[in-house]
């Protein structure tokens, strides 16, 4: 083993560090690493390389992330008036419309990864992209059109895909393609006439038809569906709730309350979430998948900003910090501003390395805790609309009655 994995594994075993760098010094940190993904991609195209890995270095370009890291850079570029940073998102965009397939389609894994066929998940990741992209300049219709269009024309009548499943996760219905319905409603907010928010809803539908009253989801990993990771249970919840934002239905706002709920309480005060959970919520692991963490946060963000409930901006922000808590922003550049695929580094998810959507989720997380934080600052004195997290939710898993299903 490298000594460079080594120093890491010993470092990461002494305990997490008590310092928080704090999203002013950590949301730069994380641009700057994942521009440096780009350019030091192993296949040098434009694209967002899937990884650095202690072991091996840099990785290839990996299409599905470059896809939904393309409106984290638009995201940041508005706010800072970076032009540099939309630029390297516009880059990875035109990467993405010249490797898409003649159908549509893309392909699963790296962008040297084989068998190269076409994989619904991949694409509506894609679709995010393209979206954003199309939003941003008007120049990308046609590319998400046909993304799009392919996914309505390769849904199954009930909601679900299963014809083109990845080569590179276990066969069999998958629930967190929810994911892959955020990407149609995008599309659909350009194209309402097309039929994209339709086939969103009816996936959404499906996956809702086999969730748990305690919120859990059966079907919902990519190698483990009895022990699922906390980076594919982020993924079906941000599929409910993007359909809640896209469709108003209270149906889709209560089942994301379950699931929230029932991953808040899994949760240690200190904002560890274990990587892999049980149909209880109970805890087979001891290591975190800071990818789920972090877009299990950016969940309960979402969720404070739409029922106004302090529980879940308590519990987001826990969790940011132990995340944050977890970059360095300082040392070698290639992993100044990284986050690791679990905690410690030698976890059972991407072990040993540094992941390009970690970061993206992360600093998505941390610009809407930035956004969050900056209207209660303008609000206190008001009072507060809902009990503390550990009062409030903690001691329940089912739906609060409380729980308003009004967006604001």
């Amino acid at each position: 083993m490298p000594r460079i994995a080594r120093k890491e594994r010993r470092r990461d075993a002494a305990g997490l560090p008590s310092e928080d760098p704090g999203t002013e010094r950590v949301l730069p940190a994380l641009m700057a690493w994942m521009s440096r993904a780009q350019d030091q991609s192993k296949s040098a195209d434009g694209g967002v390389a899937r990884d650095f890995s202690l072991l091996r270095g840099w990785a290839s370009s990996y299409p599905e992330t470059t896809g939904y890291i393309v409106p984290t850079f638009l995201a940041y570029a508005r706010r800072t008036g970076d032009v540099s940073v939309r630029e390297r998102a516009l880059r990875m965009a035109d990467w993405l419309v010249a490797i898409q397939l003649e159908s549509g389609a893309f392909q699963g894994g790296k962008i040297d990864s084989m068998p190269l066929v076409p994989v619904t998940f991949n694409t509506g990741q894609i679709l995010l992209g393209l979206a954003a992209a199309q939003s941003e300049t008007g120049r990308y219709m046609e590319s998400m059109r046909r993304a799009a269009d392919w996914l309505v024309n390769t849904q199954d009548a009930d909601g679900c895909w299963r014809k083109y499943q990845s080569p590179f996760a276990a066969f069999g219905d998958k629930e967190y393609e929810t994911h892959v319905a955020w990407g149609l409603f995008e599309a659909a907010r350009i194209e309402p006439s097309r039929g994209y928010a339709e086939a969103g809803l009816a996936n959404i539908r499906w996956a809702l038809g086999s969730l748990a009253s305690n919120g859990w989801f059966a079907r919902c990993c990519l190698d483990d569906p009895a022990h699922p990771l906390t980076h594919t249970l982020g993924y079906a919840l941000r599929g409910m709730l993007e359909a809640y934002r896209y469709h108003n239905d209270p149906a889709f706002l209560e089942a994301s309350l379950r699931t929230a709920r029932g991953l808040m309480g899994a949760m240690r005060e200190d904002g560890f979430l274990p990587g892999r959970l049980g149909s209880d919520w109970s805890a087979p692991v001891n290591w975190a998948c800071l990818t789920g963490t972090a877009q299990v946060a950016h969940c309960w963000l979402l969720l404070h900003e739409l029922t106004g409930q302090d529980e879940f901006m308590h519990a987001a922000s826990i969790a940011c910090r132990f995340v944050r808590r977890t970059v360095r922003v300082d040392g070698p550049l290639d992993t100044r501003g990284g986050v690791k695929g679990s905690f410690p580094v030698d976890g059972a998810y991407g072990r040993f390395e540094y992941l390009d959507w970690a970061a993206k989720f992360l600093a998505d997380a941390l610009m809407l805790e930035q956004d969050l934080l900056t209207r209660i600052g303008g609000t206190q004195g008001r009072g507060s609309r809902t009990r503390s997290t550990r009062d409030a939710h903690f001691d329940n898993q089912g739906v609060d009655s409380s729980s308003s299903t009004q967006s604001p």
